[in-house]
């Protein structure tokens, strides 16, 4: 699998990963068109396998540019094609990889990892897994459902 930086040129394919990974949201392009001219702010980057667009995932720098970064996985997306064989998890390893070498640029670190998901989301387990992050809250119907807010300290 290869992580790399979205691109203008990977919005049609990554909508269409968008589309089928989350079909109560709209206006897929547009979403991810914004998303990537928001950078350095936000981070996008996609994933090839087979030379195919699988998935993608969107990080962003909360409040601020600071020495020491709070980081949000905002958004994770795997093809529904692709789930079940370890993209997602590798998705998330290699692309805050690069996150850190992108923040480094500007002589920052990660304090911490925010992420959100729904309550019956099992996404958590990969979160706890892979970034250590534990649930410290729960809002009652969100967005679609009631929704856990997770933090992964000190990364």
């Amino acid at each position: 699998m290869i992580i790399r930086l979205m691109e203008e040129i990977d919005l049609d394919k990554a909508s269409l990963v968008h589309e089928a990974a989350f079909p109560r949201q709209k206006q897929s392009f547009d979403w991810l068109e914004c998303t990537i001219k928001a950078f350095p702010r936000l981070l996008c980057f996609i994933a090839e396998h087979d030379s195919q667009i699988i998935g993608y995932i969107i990080w962003a720098q909360k409040s601020g540019f600071r020495p020491e970064a709070i980081i949000e996985l905002e958004q994770i997306a795997i093809h529904p094609d692709a789930h079940g064989q370890g993209f997602g998890q590798n998705l998330i390893e290699q692309s805050l990889i690069k996150v850190k070498h992108q923040l480094s640029k500007n002589d920052s670190t990660i304090k911490n990892i925010l992420v959100s998901t729904r309550t019956d989301n099992q996404a958590q387990k990969l979160y706890r897994k892979v970034l250590g992050a534990e649930v410290e809250a729960t809002i009652k119907n969100l967005y679609s459902a009631d929704e856990v807010y997770m933090v992964a300290r000190h990364v």
